[in-house]
């Protein structure tokens, strides 16, 4: 499948410590999204796929349809934003995988999402 770079994805992190137990191994991060569309062509997000890896070698594979039960089409200069969450055993992690898109030809496209981390504040000085 074609790779598109005409897709932006950022991301933002944040450790959720009210919802967060150390003593029982768990450890809640948010992450906030936002997918741009930069071409010329207007694009829809089908499925995704996340990689979400701790720092124990722990590693969970996410696949589904869209993102947050949409699937969001963005005309040329249009964003997306949403977030949601992960939980790790580890106060460290990261996460890293790929959107499926299509055009309005049908035309299937991925859009990488590249690794970032997931970490408790101060814990890495």
């Amino acid at each position: 499948m074609p790779v598109s770079t005409d897709i932006e994805v950022t991301v933002k992190t944040a450790y959720v410590e009210a919802q967060s137990d150390p003593q029982q191994d768990r450890y809640v991060f948010s992450y906030t999204i936002t997918i741009a569309n930069h071409g010329d062509r207007p694009s829809q997000l089908l499925n995704r796929h996340w990689i979400i890896s701790d720092a124990s070698g722990g590693v969970e594979e996410v696949r589904g349809e869209g993102v947050v039960g949409q699937q969001p089409r963005l005309l040329p200069g249009q964003a997306f934003e949403y977030t949601s969450g992960a939980i790790l055993q580890t106060p460290v992690g990261s996460m890293h995988g790929e959107y499926e898109f299509a055009d309005d030809n049908g035309e299937r496209f991925e859009v990488a999402i590249a690794p970032f981390s997931l970490s408790m504040p101060n814990l890495v000085h």
